[in-house]
């Protein structure tokens, strides 16, 4: 593998799509590495756009604005970091050879929609998961929830991220509101839904799980494993995490075990999240990205490569090592209002707290609950980091601009 010089005739392109926390890390680590990188995303100044070498701002999901753009920029790499992209064009583009996509176009198309995703789960490679059933309307969602699923139950859209438009349900009552909120909360507007059976979990775990070529040769593929991470999530959207997540050996080689099952069939090569319900030694596979992960953000404090690192040499073919380096902790910072150029206090104190570390994203307008940055700390044990990171987090205020 030669990679050349950015802005020349050598340089190994890369495009990413998508310029999120999670992308942006992602062109750092490219970057570092001499890689000249495109920012793809849907609005202008998104954090990646901001350390990229160039960028654009297209409607993703539009197949023909997003080939010409890779026409136009001829990548060697399109590298895919959110749902909401047209995969269908993906498929094509990976077909004629114009680019590699990253870990794979199928890949991408696939997880894009959670029907495609749990049906290779649990009816092609017959991995153990919640019962689940999909609806297109109202009285569907009824029918499979009176026909099986039963109560409590997790509703979802097929076609969503970071918990938007997830209701966990525990009554009839319940049902129409979580409906609604379903519609307004996929990623392209209103539309089918998945209802789940819930898992009586003990917790979740994120199993990152990299896909990384052999001795420089693409087509031999070798299956790595990061220490397991704990979450914790409310309403569906990650807001702690913490490595490594204690667990018995048997529930961690299950957890492997259909990581790798699922990222086998996925191919490709680069970094997979797999989030899994555990309870005891028994594991549910729930759902996987097939990029970095957001619970993964404590690998910034907690590997010697973090996840951005190791996808960043994964789709450039070059050797891993997933090697814990400390105990670690994440915590998120949140928008706590609706503005835009707004700015942060209390970053002194912040990092005066042991082994901490802040990353501002950088994102251009601020929500209420909106993740805006995220505190990441090392101790000698995961509860001690868990409190540092909480506490970091907390010393950071919002301010107007």
């Amino acid at each position: 593998m030669k990679l050349g010089t950015p802005l020349s005739a050598s340089a190994t392109r890369v495009m990413l799509l998508g310029c999120g926390e999670l992308g942006k890390e992602v062109i750092i680590a490219l970057q570092r590495l001499g890689c000249e990188v495109i920012g793809v995303d849907r609005y202008a100044n998104a954090p990646g756009m901001q350390v990229a070498h160039r960028s654009h701002v297209i409607t993703m999901t539009d197949g023909a604005a997003l080939r010409a753009l890779i026409e136009w920029e001829r990548p060697h790499f399109v590298v895919p970091e959110i749902e909401a992209i047209a995969t269908a064009s993906l498929l094509d583009i990976e077909r004629e050879g114009l680019a590699t996509v990253i870990p794979s176009a199928r890949a991408a198309h696939l997880t894009m929609n959670r029907e495609g995703i749990r049906r290779l789960a649990a009816e092609e490679l017959g991995l153990p998961t919640s019962p689940y059933r999909f609806a297109d309307s109202l009285a569907e969602l009824q029918v499979a929830i009176d026909s099986g699923i039963g109560y409590p139950c997790v509703i979802k859209p097929v076609m969503s991220s970071s918990g938007k438009g997830q209701s966990l349900v525990r009554t009839p009552a319940e049902v129409a509101a979580a409906w609604d909120y379903s519609q307004a909360g996929g990623r392209v507007g209103a539309g089918r839904v998945i209802v789940e059976g819930f898992i009586d979990f003990d917790y979740e775990i994120t199993q990152l799980t990299v896909r990384a070529a052999q001795d420089g040769k693409p087509d031999d593929i070798s299956t790595h494993f990061c220490a397991p991470i704990g979450h914790v999530q409310v309403n569906g959207d990650y807001v702690e995490s913490w490595q490594p997540m204690a667990m018995s050996a048997l529930a961690l080689d299950r957890s492997r075990a259909i990581a790798k099952a699922v990222t086998d069939n996925l191919g490709g090569r680069g970094l997979f999240g797999v989030e899994l319900f555990v309870k005891g030694d028994q594991v549910w596979f729930s759902e996987v990205s097939p990029r970095p992960h957001d619970t993964g953000l404590v690998t910034l404090a907690t590997q010697r490569l973090s996840e951005f690192e190791l996808h960043a040499r994964a789709i450039l073919g070059l050797p891993v090592d997933t090697a814990l380096r400390r105990p670690g902790a994440s915590a998120v910072i949140y928008g706590g209002m609706e503005a835009s150029g707004i700015a942060f206090e209390g970053i002194d104190a912040a990092l005066k707290v042991p082994e901490s570390e802040l990353r501002l994203f950088g994102k251009p307008e601020a929500f209420v609950k909106r993740r805006m940055g995220v505190a990441v700390a090392g101790a000698a044990d995961t509860n001690e980091a868990r409190a540092r990171a909480k506490l970091a987090a907390a010393r950071v205020r919002p301010v107007a601009g």
